[in-house]
């Protein structure tokens, strides 16, 4: 069986203690738009392995880096749409390669 890194399963206290942040910097994060985490039926926010890896991406791009929020948006705003034309572009050449086996 394979782990489902999307799969919420981290309350923001445990989410907040991975990161080395505090649970108001992640309702903060939220706030913002820069993280969107799943709720529970009792609305509480549960966290995934790819939302505690965009935290940690967050925390190093304004810590190390000195990026304000507004910059952190629009980093991964952008590096989002590589990752979608990094995918499109494979699929593309995918589909070129398998004409020229007609």
């Amino acid at each position: 069986m394979r782990f489902d890194e999307t799969e919420p399963c981290y309350v923001i206290s445990v989410a907040a203690r991975m990161v080395g942040v505090h649970a108001q910097t992640l309702r903060y994060y939220e706030r913002a738009g820069l993280i969107e985490p799943s709720r529970s039926q009792g609305k509480i926010r549960l966290y995934s392995l790819r939302d505690i890896e965009r935290l940690r991406q967050i925390k190093n791009l304004m810590d190390e880096l000195g990026v304000n929020l507004a910059g952190v948006e629009v980093i991964l705003r952008l590096t989002e749409r590589i990752i979608a034309l990094e995918q499109e572009v494979k699929r593309l050449q995918a589909g070129l390669e398998g004409e020229g086996k007609d």
